[in-house]
């Protein structure tokens, strides 16, 4: 039976940690070659089911020390058809390796965690995400990522999340993908600079079009793959904005054709990082899924929790006094 989006545990108010952060850090801490920045094949050895395990053992550390509820993020952005295809994986193959993902995940969680932890399918676009040559359809998108969401509806995961998006189109199909098999499902767009996707749509007018073609099936959305400065001033106090939940933010203020060219890690500063997300908390209360992406590691995933926490009592206590 399909989960209805205001049955999502993130509506509730509580506060969530998530972080997309871990094939940069992974490439530019550790010296890790990804293929296509893909980190799926980690599964395959021993040495990189460790590598994993310690980003989650890791994040459920750091929700216990803050208090904080955490998403964990599956290594299967990039684990689609012709993702994959391009390193040499075939269908089938993705298939098994999407599963093995989501049960190391159910493992750790068993292992490491004793407060609200869901376990997220991390669902990547079918090209760019910040240059898309081809724009698909709602119905190629949907097609197209229902293999690998079938697969993910045979494991044990909480929520189906397409993240780094550029156009609504293919954000519809994810959505409409994830109905089929009655799972609940969050997107995240990116945005350039301008605060506009880099298909040129606007947030509000992405979201809206997604939620008119999909039948405000999404749980709810949120912005990733891009820093605060890039995006805080097309936040507003209009309508389409309670649809916006959540913000993973990259540590860079570096535009993406800039990130794709350097050759070294921008990681920021984490304090400031963390800061800013927990000042738009204090603007936007709806917003409670806050979080790292490109150049962020643990460093920057405390920051965030820690003043993300803050601001959860600045707001209670507004609104106690009020």
């Amino acid at each position: 039976m399909a989960i209805h989006r205001n049955d999502f545990p993130q509506l509730d108010g509580g506060l969530y940690v998530a972080s997309t952060g871990m094939e940069t850090d992974l490439i530019f801490n550790q010296g890790v070659d990804l293929p296509g920045f893909a980190s799926y094949p980690l599964l395959e050895s021993k040495a990189g089911r460790a590598q994993l395990n310690g980003y989650y053992r890791d994040m459920i550390a750091v929700g216990k020390e803050h208090g904080i509820g955490v998403i964990l993020e599956s290594p299967t952005w990039v684990a689609n058809r012709d993702r994959g295809a391009t390193i040499g994986y075939s269908p089938e193959q993705l298939v098994d390796l999407n599963k093995q993902a989501i049960a190391h995940m159910s493992e750790a969680r068993d292992t490491f965690g004793d407060l609200p932890t869901l376990i997220s399918a991390n669902v990547g676009p079918r090209a760019d995400a910040y240059a898309p040559s081809e724009q698909m359809s709602a119905e190629e998108a949907e097609t197209y990522h229902t293999e690998q969401i079938a697969a993910l509806a045979e494991t044990e995961v909480d929520v189906i999340s397409g993240y780094t998006l550029a156009y609504p189109a293919e954000a519809v199909g994810i959505v409409r993908a994830a109905k089929r098999f009655g799972l609940p499902v969050i997107i995240a767009f990116t945005v350039e600079t301008d605060g506009h996707l880099p298909t040129g749509a606007s947030l509000k007018e992405a979201i809206t079009q997604v939620d008119a073609e999909a039948d405000g099936y999404a749980a709810y959305f949120m912005i990733n793959c891009a820093h605060p400065d890039h995006f805080e001033n097309v936040l507003s106090d209009d309508p389409w904005m309670q649809r916006l939940r959540g913000i993973v933010a990259n540590a860079s203020r570096c535009s993406h054709a800039q990130l794709d060219e350097a050759e070294e890690l921008d990681d920021g500063d984490p304090v400031e990082l963390g800061q800013q997300l927990a000042e738009i908390r204090r603007r936007f209360p709806q917003i409670s899924v806050l979080g790292g992406c490109c150049g962020t590691d643990m460093r920057h995933m405390s920051s965030i929790a820690r003043s993300a926490k803050i601001a959860e009592a600045d707001l209670r206590c507004a609104t106690e006094n009020r």
